[in-house]
């Protein structure tokens, strides 16, 4: 039998199927050997010579696999179809050499979908592992190594509180800081629009929009403020208004490309909010269960015999009008061969999502994917643009209105692509209008708008950018987004992603002394030239060799660094973030506190940063620096919100780890005035008298547990927002449920936690009171981890499967405990601590009892 070997169990499971009993399946589960994180694993002095070392966890995979290999001469390595999973190969087969030697034979197949035809033919035309293919993988992760091992030493000596850097994650990162200095940057513009509505001689209805006014065509900006807007209002309400034209044109709209991996974790975060890590685990599932095509690619091209699979699959759903006349091919747009695998589709075009054995995320992805794919390979639709142009005699003032009417919905009846942000509508349907017929004017109304800032990224958009700029490859993206949230660099909220303090000053020092490696165009056209390793165009140790030399004498340059240069240089770059203009036009760097200091970045003793005032230590003015542009009035001395019941005054105040609520001063007989620190989301400049005596009351009684009576509390704790009942703590979700929440709410969340079990949850109630022991203490029937169970004071015995715990009585319970009593170990019998009754012993044996507690005391 030959050895095949796959990463995963749920892979393995699945070829098994197909490759019946003549062939041994066994996971890797995953990469066997990576680089050991330390320093020198990568030898620059000796041609990057790369250390490699077994995972511990791995080490009996790689065992397991030897094992194997013992009775067997063959040994296929059938791990993934991309450059990663060569690199799994061979790793593999590097780890597993002693035992491949006295003649035995290594073979590589790959398959782009895990079905029984596809697996045959795969074994039926194996290789050699691609060297090429590996070869890229070597200078990739050289290259990441010899960035984090490099670039990070300096980050902590030179900017303390940060982590860590790479190569390709400190270039995403640096989209997102700079996406949120131009938001901070941005300032609105005001603008006003006129839409009319309008009626028909045959008294309907429509919409539409001010385009002319003067006899001059309107621009965006042309009505900037109120009293433009009316003045146009009534040039309209004066006039008589006729329909001068009516257009309509036929129009189509095209299907969309099958996915590929950027594109399927745009709509997966677009229509079902999944994040890039979670859409990825979910497409693993589904592809290792034989449902979908490998889901790392980024071809968008669909074999023949899928292309009439799916042509088959409309027919049938659909009709044959669905059909178009001859099928669809999209040309792939990849630069590089190896990762043009084919679209990601389903392998069973007949399967539809309702009777697809997966639940859950599993479930609505491979839905998304079934309609994306059907609808690639179905008609255009047909629409009719219409477009209406009303206008005075005079020709001062015209409108028009526009819509749209679908003849023929051809894919839009099973697909249609989600949008990141709202655009321009073609409008609604129209009604039936006449050239040269009066439009009657039901009302005219102006409207505001400012213009808004570009939108934060999303998980999708930011990988849409990434691609387009050539940053990453399919099988990265849901990595690096991934850590630089791990990391606190980026949080996200809503959908939207935020750069945290720590993130802008990563971003801040590597771009002003290691500019050239966050560049964009620098990093794309180094995983150009990886892509050129892997078609074999150029050699691995040349590239590694010409990004060692100008590596290192960036990092050289940094040697004689003072931390107080770095911040001077990072203060300027992050200066309209930290400072933004006052309303009253005074220099924002001029302290609010002694007006005489000027507002700098200093970093903290704990790491980090924060701002402070250069006339420390007379003035203690410090804010964080991620304060919003209205916190300036939140100081040290703090923001006054009013007086509670007993006249003590209630602050706002500004901390050098975020701002915080103080009830009264701080004085000799109360140094440590009452404060509570402001949840994430609430902003001090809004902060209401009110909400913060809600935080300053904390914890909240909510009222006595009805089972014993306890006081139950909810508050906000070190992990966030709790209910707590003696020592059982329960996380709630939300900040604002601490002050709503009500006993049965509290009572719910306290039984899941003791449901779930872990630190501080509640013993679990018996499931039946079955009497007392002969010796003392009730026997009772429990629900346990593995089954359920009779109890008796220290005694844990397991009933028997035929035995129903509502069926078992007191005596069976007896005699399973003296059972289990019987075999001692931990399970040994103690029966509770009862006076127990005087028996007759020997001399000797009294004699011993009594010099038992003097031994006792001398142990």
């Amino acid at each position: 039998m030959a050895v095949v070997v796959v990463e995963s169990p749920a892979k393995a499971k699945t070829i098994n199927k197909y490759l019946g009993p003549d062939y041994t399946v066994l996971a890797s589960y995953g990469h066997v050997r990576d680089l050991p994180a330390k320093d020198g694993s990568v030898d620059t002095d000796a041609g990057f010579d790369m250390k490699w070392e077994v995972a511990p966890d791995s080490r009996k995979h790689v065992r397991a696999i030897a094992e194997a290999l013992k009775s067997d001469d063959t040994l296929i390595l059938a791990t993934d179809p991309d450059r990663e999973g060569e690199a799994i190969s061979w790793h593999l087969k590097e780890a597993l050499a002693s035992s491949l030697k006295k003649g035995k034979t290594v073979r590589r197949v790959t398959f782009n979908a895990i079905t029984k035809s596809a697996v045959s033919e795969a074994m039926a035309h194996p290789r050699d592992v691609d060297m090429e293919l590996v070869e890229a993988y070597l200078a990739r992760r050289a290259l990441d190594y010899l960035v984090g091992f490099n670039l990070s030493p300096v980050l902590w000596r030179k900017l303390p509180g940060a982590r860590s850097a790479g190569r390709v994650q400190s270039v995403c990162l640096r989209l997102i800081v700079e996406r949120e200095l131009e938001i901070e940057a941005f300032r609105a513009r005001e603008y006003w629009t006129v839409t009319a509505t309008l009626a028909t001689p045959r008294g309907q209805e429509f919409q539409a929009r001010l385009t002319v006014l003067g006899g001059k065509k309107l621009d965006r900006y042309d009505l900037a403020n109120e009293t433009a807007a009316e003045l146009a209002v009534q040039a309209i309400r004066s006039r008589d208004l006729t329909v001068k034209s009516v257009e309509a044109k036929p129009a189509a709209r095209n299907p969309y490309p099958p996915f590929m991996t950027s594109t399927l974790q745009q709509e997966a975060s677009r229509k079902l909010g999944m994040g890039a890590k979670a859409c990825m685990a979910a497409a693993q599932r589904l592809y290792e269960a034989g449902h979908i095509t490998y889901m790392r690619t980024d071809g968008i091209d669909m074999a023949p015999e899928a292309v009439m699979a799916a042509r088959d699959a409309i027919k049938a759903r659909f009709g044959a009008e669905y059909v178009p006349d001859s099928p669809r091919m999209y040309k792939n747009k990849a630069k590089n061969a190896q990762e043009a695998h084919e679209c990601i589709r389903p392998t069973d075009m007949m399967q539809s999502p309702d009777g697809l054995k997966a639940e859950g995320e599993q479930k609505r992805l491979y839905d998304l994917i079934w309609k994306r794919t059907l609808a690639s390979q179905m008609a255009a639709a047909r629409l009719e643009r219409t477009t209406v142009d009303i206008g005075s005699a005079d020709g001062e003032v015209e409108l028009r209105a526009t819509g749209q009417v679908v003849l023929f919905d051809g894919f839009l009846k099973v697909y249609d692509e989600g949008r990141d942000d709202d655009g321009d509508e073609d409008g609604a349907r129209l009604p039936q209008i006449m050239r040269g017929e009066a439009a009657d004017k039901r009302a005219v109304a102006p409207e505001q708008h400012f213009t808004q800032p570009p939108p934060r990224y999303t998980e999708a958009t930011l990988v849409k950018r990434m691609e387009e700029l050539g940053i990453g490859r399919p099988s990265t993206y849901a990595s690096i987004v991934t850590t630089i949230q791990d990391r606190d660099y980026v949080r996200k909220d809503k959908g939207r992603l935020f750069p945290e303090d720590k993130g802008r000053l990563v971003t801040a020092f590597l771009t002003n002394f290691f500019r050239r490696y966050v560049e964009y165009d620098f990093t794309a056209d180094l995983e150009n030239e990886l892509d050129e390793i892997s078609a074999g165009d150029r050699d691995y140790k040349e590239v590694l060799a010409r990004f060692w030399r100008d590596f290192t004498a960036a990092i050289a340059e940094t040697a004689d660094l003072r931390i107080g240069e770095v911040l001077e240089k990072i203060d300027d770059f992050l200066a309209p973030h930290l400072y933004p203009p006052r309303a009253d036009g005074t220099d924002p760097r001029i302290c609010p506190t002694c007006g005489e200091g000027r507002l700098n970045l200093k970093t903290a003793r704990s790491g980090g940063a924060f701002i402070g005032c250069s006339n420390y230590p007379n003035c203690r003015y410090t804010r964080p620096i991620s304060a919003p542009n209205g916190e300036e009035a939140v100081t040290p001395d703090g923001k006054p919100l009013g007086e509670d019941a007993d006249g003590n005054p209630i602050t706002v105040r500004a901390g050098r780890f975020g701002p915080y609520v103080q009830r009264g001063e701080a004085t000799e007989d109360n140094p440590k005035p009452g404060r509570a620190s402001l949840p994430k989301g609430w902003a001090p400049d809004s902060l209401t008298l009110e909400r913060a005596l809600m935080l300053l009351d904390l914890p909240r009684a909510i009222g006595p547990h009805p089972d014993d009576g306890a006081l139950v509390e909810a508050g906000i704790g070190r992990y966030g927002p709790y209910v707590k009942h003696n020592t059982t703590y329960a996380n709630l979700p939300e900040v604002e449920e601490v002050f709503t929440i009500g006993m049965n709410r509290a009572v719910e969340v306290l039984a899941q936690k003791a449901a779930r079990g872990g630190r501080g949850a509640a013993t679990a109630a018996p499931l039946r009171e079955l009497g007392e022991h002969p010796d003392g203490g009730p026997v009772q029937v429990m629900a346990g981890r593995y089954g359920p169970y009779v109890k008796w004071a220290k005694v844990n015995a397991t009933l028997p499967k035929e035995v129903s715990p509502e069926a078992v009585t007191l005596d069976e319970a007896l005699a399973l405990i003296a059972e289990k009593a019987a075999k001692g170990g931990k399970g040994k019998a103690r029966a509770p601590k009862t006076k127990a009754a005087p028996k007759t012993a020997a001399p000797k044996k009294a004699a011993a009892k009594k010099a038992a507690p003097k031994k006792a005391k001398s142990a």
